[in-house]
Parts: structure tokens; sequence; C-alpha cells
């Protein structure tokens, strides 16, 4: 008490007591100290000057232990530049002399340690520098020094490959430092784990520099492919090959990402495919792989052999002998940057934990999993489940197996070997993304099995080790990569089918894919059941996504989707955020897949959920067994089919749950990796939300009529979405607004033979109350969002989706405010487009005004920089002069005399710049060009001002008729030249461009390789009406000449995909001959005449003929089936036409000319 009051007085009364610092104040506190001590080295180091001194070395030993002490990865050294650390290693460099190798080893260690943990890529210069003093270190110091030295090499170069181009020779060539020191041949283990660590790092090109060039590269596979193929050596530890092989695998990773996969003599990829089976099975408890050296592409599965049971003693015993010598080795970790030089060795910890020890039989463990039928998938409570339904990873062992010692080592021998299997299937993954589909769709059978191998061991696929395998990033690694062979499969997978009777002759490959299909549902349905890794469950149900994505199921027998239906209900509740994600994507996935699909209709008609929907947390079906407060489930319960006949009565039981996602207050309890994801503090977190809503918008789209009672509900719940802050909830609210819309109008639409069936359709007046509730304010304020245009474009499409017999019973006021704000300057980027829409449906087409005003606006857009405003402007302005053209044979000339010729010429001169734009735009461009031309009368014509804007616009659609253009573009701007030439008012035949055009359609019907580009060209050239608008009678015989060639070869095609247009072709191409025929005059029949050929006139003459004969056969392209687009391009002519057309024709070859057959083969025809 005394000292204190001493100490008391001392100090004073106005001393302020001890506040203890705050974490982020102690953290701050701690990265100031940390930089300062740093800089000091630093600033030492770089005060050193070089001399043989021992003062020098003493200080560099003090500064290098200093320096290689620190921990990087803290949080204390962000602050330090990369410029800072390439500075002080070129300068410790010119201070070590190549003699002082203790000296070399720590300068080594200290660029590897500073590199990696600081995540620092060197400049150029630093490089240079540093590779060159690396080099020579390998030429002239002892080899004990080599691998501390190649691994900071590996560091200097890591994504350098390309910058070290002035090395490349040194380390790469005939007789390099990496090809000697990589090679298998290479005695010191040590040396070559490092060379081949360093190899993989030249293979990496990290974003923006280019990747490592040719033959280098080449060099570089071959020493990692026979690095990988080679056996171990029996004098080196498991461990230590395990890090060598997945040095190896990552560099081959590298390499596969370095571009597309070439087909190149030395690069073989069955070879490598092999190779990477082979260590996709690495170590595998109970597997022992024999697989061959090169896979082939084939239907079926190739030999592979799994041994009879033995163990392998040589990893065991080898690890056990050598725990000692293992200890003694410093185990080195790859660093962190950006993740990709690997991992430290306790990196995966207990995230890759591997359950239990495994003393197996060879293939009878192997098989356990595999021996069972279909209906196991459909097995929800382990409880009652057979021991085989777990795979040997869910199995555990007793703790007494191993001793201490022995127990550890196994640990990490199978965490080593783990990694290699990861690494396998990552490098896998790569050559997935890589190669090309159609070629890596050969390799099919060997990854994927098509039967489950019932009495005998399993085919070794991806599946297996999805359903074996103790690791469970291993597990995920094998269901990325079959993920990634799915994705896009569609037409592959197409040609499965199994509804037909069984051959038993043979197995056609429909039905062995067919199978495949089956089996993928079977063994990722097992996998569903037994996982409890929630990462490896996510990546099971995003697996699952794209198998159901891409499989025809209306080729495949029923029953495939109701199990798996059953099996995910329970997941959309499960504890993880990111598992009830992936189940909501799988439900996504259900109901757009070939919807409407009947398995599917009656499965959303079935009753709602049980406890397993309604109870929060519980999800997996082994949590649901081992709860007992929960009632248990019959099993007829969840798949009753009542409500079926109910039909639309039963509201959807996934719709309630999707709505209920959105608007409900989340349940407790759920895993904290839900924190912080939620749009409100109440509700569920943002991406289950999210997917909840686009679930909603996939069953708007492919089972309207289920969903069409709750129609008003989900117009409330889009209209909450649109009041909320987050943008993307916003968004997605307006996605199921357009196709709640979209599909109350494809109700409405029928065929022209069908009545339309008002009674399933929605009510008008429903329909109106509807969109009134969503037409106020929320969708407004989502319109004038300028911050968020994709939003503002959403908006603008749910519009376009109103129905036209609902928007007619608005109030008008709804359609001023609407008007008003489309044609605002605001909104004009991205809105215009709809003022078109409103013109076309709702008769006010008419209204001069309302025309002009849009008009503008879409001009106004046409001049913006973004390509989406210019395309979406193109669009609207065709769709407009096709509303001029409507008005102009409507309204008759009283519109055309009111509308604004500045305005004309203004729409001209625009749609004519606008077909020089992007193909985007200039396909609708085109089509507006020949709207417009068709829309100019002589009034027009007359005028001075528009001489030079119409040879522009026809020029125009000449060079794109003749152009490189898509051929969207191309048959687009036929059929803007066939739409000119509807009016009569043009000097078509006389004016200059006249002849161009019909050169340039003629050169399109008979060299274009594309069919429905000819059909349009053909279409074009028998648009004029009289013989005078053809020009003179050498043009009239060269567009003659071009149709006849073009009918002689119609039947010669480039792509085989053509061949649905080829009747459709002929069709159009025999119709433009007849019109030509019915026009010309006797000076034209002598050119027609001689220009066929005495093999041509047989071959015309048997089109002609056949088409003739078949008179009721459609003659407007594309009505026959096979080309619906074309359907409506022209006429069929009246009876009275055709007659007047057979009679000309038959009345001109009775004048002795005989174009081309003789008079008996018509007068069978004509009578």
């Amino acid at each position: 008490f005394h000292i204190l009051n001493t100490l008391n007085t001392l100090l004073g009364a106005g001393t302020s007591r001890f506040v203890p610092l705050s974490k982020a104040q102690h953290e701050l506190d701690g990265s100031a100290q940390a930089l300062d001590q740093i800089s000091r080295c630093f600033n030492k180091l770089r005060s050193l000057r070089p001399s043989d001194s021992a003062t020098l070395k003493t200080e560099l030993n003090l500064l290098f232990d200093q320096l290689i002490s620190e921990n990087y990865n803290s949080g204390n050294h962000d602050n330090i530049q990369p410029e800072v650390v390439c500075e002080m290693l070129m300068h410790a460099s010119c201070l070590v002399p190549l003699s002082q190798e203790h000296l070399i080893i720590k300068l080594s260690q200290l660029i590897h340690q500073l590199l990696n943990q600081l995540q620092v890529i060197v400049d150029e210069h630093t490089l240079d520098v540093l590779v060159s003093y690396c080099t020579h270190a390998l030429r002239t110091c002892s080899s004990w020094t080599h691998p501390e030295v190649l691994l900071a090499l590996s560091s200097l170069v890591y994504g350098n490959g390309s910058r070290c181009h002035r090395h490349l020779p040194e380390l790469l060539g005939l007789s390099g430092i990496l090809v000697n020191y990589g090679d298998p041949s290479q005695p010191d283990i040590e040396i070559r784990r490092s060379a081949v660590h360093c190899l993989a790092n030249l293979c990496l090109s990290v974003a923006g520099q280019p990747y490592l060039e040719e033959p280098y590269k080449g060099v570089c596979y071959g020493i990692l492919l026979r690095t990988l193929q080679s056996p171990k050596p029996p004098d080196v530890e498991d461990i230590v090959f395990c890090t060598l092989l997945q040095s190896a695998l990552k560099g081959m990773q590298y390499f596969c990402n370095g571009g597309k996969w070439k087909a190149v003599p030395n690069q073989d990829l069955g070879t490598l495919l092999a190779v990477l089976k082979r260590f996709m099975f690495y170590g595998l408890p109970g597997i022992s792989v024999e697989m061959p050296q090169v896979l082939y592409p084939a239907p079926l599965p190739q030999y592979e052999t799994i041994p009879a049971a033995k163990p392998e003693p040589s990893q065991d015993s080898t690890a056990q002998k050598k725990t000692a010598g293992n200890k003694k080795r410093k185990s080195r970790g790859k660093g962190k940057k950006a993740g990709a030089e690997g991992k430290n060795d306790g990196e995966e910890g207990e995230g890759d934990h591997i359950s239990g020890h495994h003393k197996t039989g060879g293939a009878g463990v192997v098989q356990s999993a595999w021996s069972l039928g279909s209906q196991s998938a459909s097995v929800t409570s382990p409880s009652g489940v057979t021991p085989q339904l777990y795979p040997s990873w869910k199995k555990g062992s007793s703790d007494s197996e191993f001793s201490d010692p022995e127990g550890g080592m196994q640990s990490k021998l199978r965490l080593y070997q783990a990694r290699v299997r990861q690494s396998a299937l990552q490098c896998f993954l790569a050559v997935v993304k890589c190669v090309e589909k159609r070629i890596l769709y050969g390799y099919w059978s060997s990854f994927v099995p098509d039967a489950p191998g019932i009495g005998g061991p399993p085919p070794l696929t991806l599946l297996t080790i999805a359903l074996k395998d103790p690791s469970p990033k291993v597990r995920a690694g094998s269901l990325q990569v079959l993920s990634a062979l799915l994705e896009g499969s569609r037409q592959f997978l197409s040609t499965a089918e199994d509804t037909s009777a069984p051959r038993q002759a043979f197995t056609p490959f429909s039905a062995t894919l067919a199978a495949s299909v089956r089996e993928l549902h079977r063994c990722l349905l097992l996998a569903l059941v037994a996982e409890s890794s929630c990462q490896t469950l996510t990546q099971v149900l995003k697996c699952l996504a794209h198998l159901v994505s891409n499989v025809p199921y209306n080729r495949l027998r029923p029953g495939l989707l109701s199990p798996l239906w059953k099996q995910i209900r329970p997941y959309v509740r499960h504890r993880d955020v990111n598992v009830r994600v992936s189940s909501l994507t799988l439900f996504g996935a259900l109901v757009s897949t070939q919807a409407p699909l009947p398995e599917i209709q009656l499965l959303l008609q079935q009753p709602g959920s049980t406890s397993a929907l309604s109870t929060p947390g519980i999800s997996t079906p082994q949590e649901l067994s081992h709860n007992w407060r929960l009632p248990a489930r019959r099993d007829g319960e969840a798949s009753s089919p009542g409500g079926v006949e109910g039909g639309p009565e039963v509201p959807c039981w996934l719709l309630q749950l999707c709505v209920s996602l959105v608007t409900q207050p989340r349940e407790e309890p759920y895993s904290d990796s839900d924190a912080g994801g939620s749009s409100g503090a109440s509700l569920e977190p943002s991406p289950i939300r999210l997917e909840a809503l686009q679930v909603l918008a996939h069953l708007m789209k492919g089972y309207f009529s289920l969903a069409q009672t709750s129609l008003l509900e989900l117009g409330q719940l889009s209209a909450r979405c649109l009041k909320e802050q987050d943008p993307s909830v916003q968004l997605h609210g307006t996605k199921l607004l357009e196709e709640l819309g979209t599909g109350i109008i494809q109700q409405y639409r029928s065929d022209a033979n069908t009545p339309p069936q008002s009674a399933k359709c929605v009510p008008v007046c429903q329909v109106v109350e509807f969109w009134s509730d969503v037409l106020g304010a929320p969708l407004i304020s989502a319109l004038q969002n300028e911050q968020h245009p994709t939003l503002q474009t959403s908006a603008c499409d749910t519009l376009s989706s109103i129905l036209p017999q609902a928007f007619s019973q608005l109030p008008v006021s709804v359609f001023d405010l609407l008007t008003s704000l489309l044609i605002s300057k605001e909104c004009y980027k991205y809105l215009e487009y709809i003022l078109l829409l409103f013109s076309c449906i709702f008769n006010i087409y008419n209204d001069v005004m309302f025309v002009a005003d849009t008009a503008n606006a879409i001009l106004t857009a046409l001049d913006d920089r973004s390509p989406n405003v210019r395309a979406k402007a193109a669009w609207s302005l065709g769709n407009l002069t096709d509303t001029l053209i409507v008005n102009m044979q409507s309204v008759g000339l009283e519109f055309q005399e009111e509308f604004s010729d500045m305005l004309l010429l203004n729409m001209l001169r625009s749609a004519t710049k606008a077909s020089g734009d992007k193909d985007r735009v200039k396909s609708n461009a085109v089509r507006a060009l020949g709207n417009l031309l068709h829309f100019l009368q002589p009034v027009h014509l007359g005028k001075p001002v528009f001489e030079q804007p119409l040879q522009e616009a026809m020029r125009a659609l000449i060079d794109t008729v003749r152009g490189d253009a898509t051929m969207k573009v191309r048959w687009n701007a036929c059929y803007a030249l066939g739409n000119a030439f509807r009016n009569h008012s043009l000097p078509l035949g006389s004016a200059v461009w006249s002849k161009e055009a019909y050169s340039a359609l003629s050169y399109v019907v008979t060299s274009c390789k594309n069919f429905k580009v000819r059909i349009k060209s053909a279409a074009a050239l028998s648009v004029p009406s009289t013989r005078d608008r053809y020009g003179d009678a050498q043009q009239f015989a060269e567009v003659w000449r071009a149709l006849a060639q073009a009918l002689e070869h119609s039947e010669e095609m480039e792509d085989f995909l053509e061949y649905r247009y080829c009747a459709s072709l002929r069709s159009q191409l025999c119709h433009a001959l007849l019109h030509l025929l019915s026009l010309c005059q006797p000076d034209d029949l002598p050119v027609l005449r001689s220009s066929l050929s005495d093999q041509s006139r047989p071959v015309l003459q048997g089109f002609l003929v056949s088409y003739l004969s078949n008179k009721g056969v459609t003659l407007a392209a594309g009505v026959d089936g096979a080309a619906g687009e074309e359907a409506g391009d022209h006429a069929l002519p009246e009876d009275a036409h055709f007659s007047t057309q057979y009679f000309v024709f038959k009345f001109t070859i009775k004048l002795n000319f005989h174009v081309f057959m003789p008079i008996s083969g018509y007068d069978s025809i004509v009578n």
C-alpha cells in the first residue's frame, strides 16, 4: 500500500489512466512495427556493398535469417510494395557471390518466401537478373544447393513463362537445365521434384499475359507426361513421390489452360486421358488400377483390370519404415499465390478428413455400393438401409486398428494420395474445358458407366469416385468434372432412346446411351442419399441439374424424374444455404427441361410438403431418420396422386414453396453461412430468394396452366419485389412478370384452323385486374431507374407482354402515363421499341402524330453509343416501318399525305447508315429500308432531295446481299429488295441501280450455300409484275439463266442441314420461272432457249412437270413444314391466274419456239 501511494505521488494526480488498445488499434500498431522492422532490414541490406570481408558475410547471414524468420502471410505486411521487394532481391543477388553456397541457399529461401507469401510477380528486369543468377548457380554450385535454387527459380518464373524468352533455350533447350533435372532418369528425387515444379510454373499464364510459346510448351508437356507415366523408384518415399505427382499434374493443368487443345503428333489425347484416369484412383482404398496406356474413342468401355484382392504393403510399409527419414526432411509449402501454387501440408486439415481407415479386400468393397438396383435410389432413411448403400468412406473402423505412429503415418499418406487424386481431377477438368466436346464425347464410355456392374467388379468411372472416395474434396472434384462433361451435352445425349422394344441381335448406340443416362440417375441419387459434406452435396445437386437440363426425357421411358423429385424436396430446407440454392436450381432445371413433360406435370399436382419441408434445418434423409421427434412419413404420403383430377383448382405446391421463400420470414436454425446473405434481417438469404424467383419464372414458362389460379398472388409478389431496394430482386421480379404476361398471350394465341379455347384461358377481366395492380408505381419506378439499365430494359420487355385485349380495357390514364414516359428523353435508350409495340397492337397506328413521336425517339436511339441500344432501335424501326405499310394498305393516301416528308427522309438516311453497323443492327436496318422504299410515293420521288438517299439505300441493300454478313442479314436484305420491287413508283428496270440489284440477286440464288437466302432471292426475283420492270432482253435473260441454273443444281448442298429447305427452294424457283415465262415476249424466247444446254433441259423439264402436276403444293417457301420461317413470303396465285400462266406457257410453246420441252408434255397437265 505504501508503494502504491508513492507511485501515485510520483506519477501525479493528473496522469491519465491506462486504457488497453482495441483490436483494430493493436493490429495497426503491430503492422506498423512489422513494417518498421522490415524497412530497417531492407535499408540495411541496400546499404551493403559487395566485398570479400568476413563482416559482410556475417551481416548477410543475420539479415537473411531475420528476413526469413518473418511470417509474411500475416496481414502486417500487406503494405510492402512489389517494387521494394524486387529492388531488394536484385541488390541481394549482387552481394552474394556464387562461391558462397550457404548464402546462396539462404538467398534462394528468401526469394521463394518473399515472392510466395507476399504474392509478388516480379517485373521483367528483375526476372532477367534473378533468373540469370539462378541458372549460373545451377551450373556452378554443388548439387546439394540445387533443390533450393530450383525452388527460387520456380517462384521467379511463376506466371512469367512467356517473359523468360531469353532464358528458355538454357532452361528448356536440347540440354537445358530443367530438361535434364526433370527427366525421369534423374536419380535425385528432390532435384527432380523441384525441376518439375519449376516446369509447372513456366506453363502457367496469368491474365493478360501470353502463353508459353512453342516448341518449349511441347517440351514441358513431354517431361510432365513422362513423369506421370514413370513408376515410383524403389528407394523413394511414397509421400515424396506424391508431391512429385502433384507438381506434374498441376503443370499439366496449367498446360491445358493455355488454350484450345491442338492435335499434335507428340500430344495424344488418349494417352493423357489414360494417365489421368489412372491417377484419379491413385491410392483409393480397395482399388488397384491396371489401366491401358492409351484410351481410344469407342462407344463401349475399354479393357481395364482390377486385380484380385491384395493389400498394398509397399506404400504402408515404406511409409512406416521411413518415418525417421521423413521427419528429417523439411516440408516445403508452395505458398499461396492466388491459390495456384498448391496447398501447404496441413491446409486440408479437418475439411479433407478421411473418415475411417480401410482394410479392404480388393474389389469386394467396390462392388458393395454398386450391387444395388435402381430401387435403392429412392431410399430416404439409412436406418432401414442395408449396409451396402453406404460407400466405404462412411464405414468407420476400429480405433485400435493401427498403432499411433502407424495410424498417423497412414493418415498422412492417405492425405497426400487424396491430393494426387484431386490434382488429377482438376487436370481432367482443364482437359474438358480445352478439348472440343465432340472429340471428348468419344471417350464418354471410359468415364461414365452404362450398367451397374452386377455380378462383377464395377467399371471405374467418375461416379466410382463420387461414391467411394473417402475425401470430400475429391468427391466434389469428380462431380465438377462430370458437370463439365454434361454441360452442353444436349446434342450428344439427344440420340439416347429406350422407348422402343429391345433388340435381341445387337444393342444400338441409342440404347447404350439411354442406359448410361439411367445409370447416371441411379448413381447420383445414391450419392445424394449418402453424402454428408455440404460442399460435396452442393456439387451433387449441381451435377443433377446439368444432367436434367440435357437429357431428352421425351425419348426415354418415364420414371427417371419421380425418384429424383422425391429425394430433393427435403433439401430445400437444408441447414446450408448453398445446398438450398442448388436444390432450387435443380427444381428450375426440372420444370424447364422439354416443358411440359407429363411426368413433371403429375409431380407438380401432387399435394404439398409434409414435415420434411416444414421443419427448418432438417434436410438430409439421414437427419430426418435420426430425429425421433418427427413423425414417420408413410411412403405413399409424398407420392399420392391426389389433386391430379383437380388440376388448376389445387395450388401448385412448388409455387407455394417458392412464394413462401421469397416473402415469408426465415426459419431457424440455419448454418452460419447464411449470415449476411439476406436482403432483410427477417427474410431468407438473397441467393435463395433470387433462385426461387427464377424457379417461378421457369414454372410460368412451361406449366402456366397449373399456376394461373395464383395469377393475382404472383402479380402481388412481383410488385413487392419491384418495391425492394435490391436491384437483383427487382430484376427477377420483372422477369417473372414478363413470363406471366407471355403465358397469358400464348393461351389466347391459336392456330388459324383451331378456335381459341376460351374456357382454359385466364378471363380478360382478371388479366386487366392483374396489370392494373402492376402498372403503377413499382413498374414505373423500374422504368425510370437510370442507375440500372438492365432493369430498365427488363421492365420494357415486361410491357411488351401485355395482352392486347386487356390493354384496350386499361384506364386511359395508364396508357397516357406509359407513352409519355417512354417518349421522354430520359428513357429513349432502352424503351423506344415498346412505343412501336403499342402502336402496332392497339389500333392507334393511324395516329400520325403518335407514329411520328415514336419515329423521332427511335432515330435518336439509333445514334447511341451502345450497340445494344442501337440493335433494339433498329428492331423498333423495322417494326415501325411495318406499321407504315399496314397504314398504307388500310388507311390509304390520307395517312401518307399527313406523314412528314422530312421525317421520312430522316428515317431513310438513318436506316441506310444503320445498314453498315454490326450484324445485330444491320439485320433490322435492311428490313426497315425495304419497307421505306416500298412506302415512297411519286410525290416523294419527284423531289430532288430524295434522289441521292434513294440511290444510297439501294446501294446499301445491294452491298448487303453480296457481302459476307451473317445469313440472317443477307436473307433480310433479299427480302428488303423484294419489298422495294413491290413499289410501282420506283423506276425499276430503267434506273441505274436496277441492273445491279438483279445481278446481286442472281448471284445469290446460284452461289449462296444457305438455302434460306436462295429462297428469299428467288422470291424477290419473282416480284416484278410487268415485263418492262425486268429491263432489256439481256437483263431478263440473265435472271432467267440464274433461276434455271439454281433449279438445276438445287439438290447440291455443302451442308446437309440445308436439305430440309431443298423442297421449298425448288418450289420457289419453279414459281419464279413460270412467272418469267408468263411475262416474256416473243423477242425473249430465243435468248431463253439458247441459255439452256441439252443436259439441263430434261432436268428442268422434270422439275417443272413435277411442280405443275402437284397443283395443290404450296408455292410459298416454308409452308411445307420444312421451312416454317419462310411462310407467307408471297401468296399462292389464284386458280384463274394459274390457268392464265398455263395458257400463256402452252401458247408460247405452240409458236414453235420450244424453249425446253415438246408441247405434248403439257397437254395432259392443262387438260
